[in-house]
């Protein structure tokens, strides 16, 4: 691919979040979208009609054969994204594959494994870690800003209510507030800190046998800790703060695509970081995809694989603590 084509995007998966990346990948320059699939035909046809696609394809398959098609971004429910995204990988394509990876860390590795088998480029899209206010943040503890962590804090919690029929409370569907909601606090905390020593949690469960409310407390042996909530009965702040030994980051509702973060130090005015307008938010992940494609490299190095893996592996964990399993697993 040269340097100078348009990436050639298909999009698999005709929901809320599908939508509002085609929307946002519509006005890059230098993307196309040039097909869509989705179960039926019909949803596919409807969505290519709504934002002048030119294919509409009726299955999974379809779309992944589509040799029109550079890379494909999934955007199923997690619990198919091991299959939506396998097929692609399978049939040549590259993929962005929604958060979380997939429902636990057995079906990310052979995700990963395929995409290295293959050669292919393969990323989760946690587009907190491509927003460039995130990456500042990331600078500025690495260069000793606030000395050496030692405790972060997030939470990402709605209030609901949702009713027993809705996908976040179906287990089928990998529902639960910690895959869809606890994802983006753990993926902060591990951004800063890698895969933690230490994993624990408690959760109040749904009928159905999903967490509802939930709170994480992660360890490292340098000390760190991370205290972390997710929560489908409550608005809770959505903020996130990184302390040290020498100041702390705050960020405040909306971290997890943040305007801006005051970095506070003793003896000194708070200083605030403020996004410098531009790109809109899932911008910033696909424009990361583009220039991986257009530079042969297979993995991001914003979004590196492994770091998808252990995630998994934290989230994994939590849900074995407050004792969640999803049909099929062992």
């Amino acid at each position: 691919m040269g340097m100078a084509e348009s990436v050639r995007w298909g999009i698999l998966a005709t929901g809320g979040i599908a939508a509002a990346f085609t929307a946002d990948l519509l006005e890059m320059a230098d993307a196309e979208v040039v097909a869509v699939g989705s179960r039926t035909q019909e949803s596919a046809k409807r969505f290519a009609e709504r934002f002048g696609i030119p294919r509409a394809h009726g299955s999974w398959a379809e779309l992944a054969a589509d040799e029109d098609v550079d890379v494909v971004y999934v955007a199923t429910p997690h619990s198919a994204h091991r299959e939506a995204a396998g097929l692609c990988l399978e049939a040549g394509r590259a993929v962005l594959c929604e958060k979380p990876f997939t429902l636990n860390v057995r079906e990310a590795t052979e995700l990963v494994g395929l995409a290295r088998d293959r050669g292919r480029f393969l990323m989760e899209a946690m587009w907190t870690y491509c927003d460039p206010v995130v990456r500042r943040m990331v600078e500025l503890v690495r260069d000793g800003a606030i000395g050496e962590v030692r405790a972060v804090q997030a939470d990402f919690g709605l209030a609901g209510p949702f009713d027993p029929g809705h996908r976040l409370r179906d287990p089928a569907q990998g529902g639960g507030a910690l895959l869809d909601l606890g994802v983006y606090p753990v993926s902060f905390a591990q951004l800063l800190l890698g895969e933690p020593d230490d994993v624990q949690a408690r959760a109040r469960l749904t009928p159905e046998g999903v967490d509802e409310n939930t709170g994480i407390l992660l360890g490292w042996d340098s000390g760190a800790v991370a205290l972390l909530g997710c929560s489908l009965t409550a608005d809770t702040p959505q903020t996130a703060s990184v302390t040290g030994s020498a100041g702390r980051i705050e960020f405040p509702r909306g971290f997890f695509h943040p305007e801006r973060f005051v970095l506070h130090r003793p003896g000194r005015d708070p200083e605030v970081f403020a996004a410098q307008g531009g790109a809109r938010r899932f911008q910033h992940e696909a424009a990361e995809v583009m220039r991986c494609l257009r530079a042969g490299e297979t993995e991001s190095p914003l979004v590196p694989l492994d770091g998808s893996l252990a995630v998994m592996r934290t989230l994994d964990a939590a849900r074995e603590r407050i004792g969640v399993r999803y049909p099929g697993e062992r």
